[in-house]
């Protein structure tokens, strides 16, 4: 957690505080400040019904662009492009707040949630209490994966990975035994779903242009594989695209699992998520390991509780199946309960959620793609351009999409940054050694 936040002042944490204006406005409290947190308080500053004091409550102090987490891995974005800071996107106004926090528990009867803050424990009060807190990586599918694999789910794992793989090449130049080298430079990812090509495209491309800074290292050294249990690539989308993100990788050197004993020291995890601890906490009803609502995003038996995004096993009315968990569905089920919440508020019925999916996108690597849009299928830098431009769309500001845009321009024609960004401290000083520096 990093900046603070316009709260009461601190108290021992065995008597939390109230945190929230004494006007009798209408409470909705969000928890989770993801692609469904934040859209939704985007939404609501459209609201048009009583009163209301809307609190995103977010133990980050930003909103990650899941989908670019495997360009920030390749080195294709810098890591401030794959965030927003949510109070850029909230924007602060009159009844309107973000407070940096962590949910430690839910009193149902009495609306109020206890939450640890910057400035300690607070009691938040609601009326409408929304969770849109997301989903963790899962790393048990596989025996060793918990303890060796590097997951892929927030922009420091991301930023993690990518200097794992500079630490790497700059090791196999000092290491004299040639097995060893070969293991280095092997990066074994494991899933064969969006993230998982998307990173081993994006890895195979930075590698290859990384190489010219590391000379005494040998492309034979450097191996990408892809690991996946299902039949052929991205399941998601129509066979032949999956075909071609498989036919694009192997192009260009991925080689895709056969079932042989692999050696590597770097495996990436892609595959499977797990619920938050605090959906576990919470102890609502929950479905494969998300939390169960009725078709107006409602959690049945709870008085003014609803659930959306990732961490919400929501019944599309469309298909008739569960919404995926993606952010195109996230967004339209936040669009959707603002409606939702406005009806509840003046006793007016709600709707339920039926959205049919408009495209689905993959970057896999530099200035390549695939992707399904209504009956369309494009691949290569056609889809590649759609994928950039639906996500530069997604920005909240206009300077930000332009300090993107301009960055991914230059990014199409200048060579892999090799940055490896340290984020430890200074050493600590003695006094004598502080007095002679400021001498």
């Amino acid at each position: 957690m990093n900046p603070s936040s316009p709260i009461a002042e601190p108290v021992e944490p065995s008597a939390p505080e109230a945190l929230g204006p004494d006007a009798p406005s209408l409470r909705i409290v969000i928890i989770g400040a993801g692609f469904a947190g934040t859209t939704l308080a985007r939404t609501l500053r459209r609201w048009r019904g009583p009163a209301i004091d809307l609190t995103l409550l977010s133990d980050e102090s930003y909103t990650t662009f899941n989908p670019m987490l495997p360009e920030a891995v390749g080195a294709s974005v810098f890591p401030e492009q794959v965030v927003v800071p949510v109070r850029e996107m909230l924007r602060p106004a009159p009844g309107r707040r973000f407070v940096m926090g962590e949910v430690r528990s839910v009193d149902w009867s009495a609306h109020t949630l206890s939450c640890h803050t910057l400035a300690g424990d607070r009691i938040l009060p609601w009326d409408h209490l929304v969770l849109a807190f997301g989903s963790a990586a899962r790393l048990d599918l596989m025996p060793g994966m918990a303890e060796h694999a590097l997951p892929l789910k927030t922009v420091g794992d991301a930023m993690h990975i990518s200097n794992t793989v500079l630490r790497r090449l700059a090791r196999i130049e000092l290491e004299p035994d040639p097995v060893l080298r070969r293991e280095l430079g092997h990066f074994i990812i494991i899933g064969g779903g969006f993230s998982g090509v998307e990173v081993a495209g994006e890895l195979v491309d930075c590698l290859q242009s990384m190489r010219r800074y590391y000379p005494e290292v040998q492309a034979q050294e450097l191996n990408v594989s892809l690991l996946h249990s299902g039949g052929r690539l991205l399941p998601e989308l129509p066979a032949p695209l999956g075909e071609a993100a498989e036919q694009s990788l192997k192009s260009r050197g991925v080689d895709l699992d056969d079932g042989r004993s692999l050696a590597g020291r770097t495996v990436i995890a892609t595959t499977g998520v797990r619920p938050q601890p605090l959906a576990l906490q919470l102890g609502l009803p929950m479905t494969q390991g998300r939390i169960v609502t009725a078709a107006d995003l409602s959690v049945p038996g709870y008085d003014g509780v609803w659930a959306l995004g990732d961490c919400a096993c929501v019944p599309n009315g469309r298909s008739g199946a569960t919404a995926p968990p993606t952010a195109q569905f996230a967004i339209r089920q936040a669009q959707l309960l603002a409606e939702n919440l406005s009806a509840a508020v003046t006793e007016r019925p709600t709707q339920a959620f039926s959205h049919r999916s408009v495209g689905m996108m993959a970057s896999m690597g530099h200035l390549k793609g695939v992707a399904q849009i209504g009956r369309l299928r494009l691949t290569g830098l056609p889809a590649w351009l759609i994928w950039r431009a639906y996500y530069l769309n997604q920005m909240p500001s206009a300077g930000r999409r332009m300090r993107v845009f301009f960055e991914w321009i230059w990014g199409m024609f200048a060579p892999t940054d090799i940055t490896h960004l340290r984020f430890g401290r200074s050493p600590a000083q003695t006094p004598a050694r502080a007095r002679s520096a400021a001498s």
